[in-house]
């Protein structure tokens, strides 16, 4: 891939200071480059959005004056964004990162008019010279998640809250589902669609509909802590997502599956200001320390079933095995993936099946 060479400019400029997703006018420091973050919410949701605003903020600290963040909340995916994206652009931010799928055209249609800023988009696909994509591996943490839950459930039915039907979420409800049927193969996972990233109250809806068809152990990907708060109400068990969500249901909690954004971000950053930044894509899972599972409720969770999770972090973190390696089935029961494959990262991308366990089909 090619290397980008024109970074030269990185020090002309620094961005401006974003309070509650308003742009302020303000005047720029010369010798500090601007790092901007557009987030799809607000860091409050202690989901998504709060999870990268945790990675701007273990960047901030790291690089301290070296560099001017700028943040921008509650954007929307839509033509609305690529205002923003063109505003930070002219602003003179040298680093902008889109942190939400559906910014990626928008950006990358700005990033084409600036070719001295280095553009960075979340869980994006696409390509420029100064446009590049990042990502984690939240199936991994879905996997060691499915692996408790797998012991845990006394009904061997899952629920799985669902946001919106792309890759990135089937990928997280299998990988959920090969997690709990590697330890238990009775179990099977029902999944409901709210078709929002952020709705609290589909979100609790999805959960009651779900324990009320006999789920006992819930995961989402989903950027509220409404799944697990409703899974403490009616007395069953969950997972956070994004971030650490105890708090929000002490006694339903069995762990959380957890993004720490802040390790691409640092990194990211000093490939720039190093002049070293290249356009590849980026994806980061437990090897990376960007993913894991984590504040694991050991009063919950029998001690073999914590055995049988670190032994899959394990393997998970050596490299040397992944989440959809087979034999994999679908819910045909046809093989998708045979022994001794595992799917290549473009496999991953353009997931659109579920495997065998997961009930209902996808929406079209």
């Amino acid at each position: 891939m090619k290397k980008r060479t024109m970074l030269s400019a990185l020090t002309l400029a620094a961005a401006s200071f974003v309070a509650s997703g308003a742009l302020m006018p303000t005047a720029q420091a010369a010798d500090v480059p601007g790092v901007a973050f557009v987030y799809l919410g607000n860091p409050g949701d202690a989901g998504w959005t709060y999870a990268h605003d945790q990675g701007s903020k273990e960047a901030e600290a790291k690089f301290g004056n070296k560099i001017k963040i700028t943040r921008v909340e509650n954007v929307p995916e839509s033509a609305d964004s690529e205002r923003v994206f063109r505003d930070l652009a002219n602003k003179g931010n040298k680093i902008i990162f889109g942190s939400s799928f559906g910014f990626q055209d928008f950006e990358l249609k700005v990033a084409k008019d600036f070719p001295d800023t280095v553009f960075l988009h979340a869980t994006g696909y696409k390509k420029a010279a100064n446009f590049g994509t990042y990502d984690v591996r939240m199936y991994q943490g879905a996997y060691l998640a499915g692996v408790a839950a797998g012991y845990v459930t006394k009904t061997n039915t899952l629920g799985f809250v669902a946001s919106v039907p792309i890759p990135e979420v089937v990928r997280n409800i299998n990988a959920y589902t090969l997690g709990a049927r590697s330890v238990n193969p009775k179990v099977h996972t029902k999944v409901i669609w709210i078709n929002s990233w952020f709705d609290p109250g589909k979100e609790k809806q999805a959960a009651e509909t779900l324990i009320g068809q006999g789920a006992d152990v819930l995961l989402q990907n989903t950027d509220s802590s409404a799944t697990l708060a409703t899974a403490s109400e009616k007395h069953v068990h969950a997972f956070g997502w994004d971030s650490d969500m105890k708090k929000f249901g002490p006694d339903a909690h069995l762990g959380s599956v957890v993004a720490h954004w802040g390790v691409y971000y640092t990194a990211a950053i000093q490939q720039v200001l190093d002049g070293k930044w290249k356009n590849d894509p980026v994806w980061w899972g437990i090897p990376q320390k960007a993913v894991d599972l984590e504040d694991m409720n050991t009063s919950a969770i029998p001690a073999n079933a914590m055995k049988d999770v670190e032994a899959k972090r394990t393997q998970l973190a050596s490299g040397k095995w992944d989440v959809f390696t087979g034999p994999i089935k679908d819910q045909t029961g046809a093989v998708k993936v045979p022994a001794g494959k595992t799917l290549a990262d473009p496999e991953l991308q353009r997931l659109n099946w579920y495997v065998e366990g997961v009930e209902g089909s996808l929406p079209k």
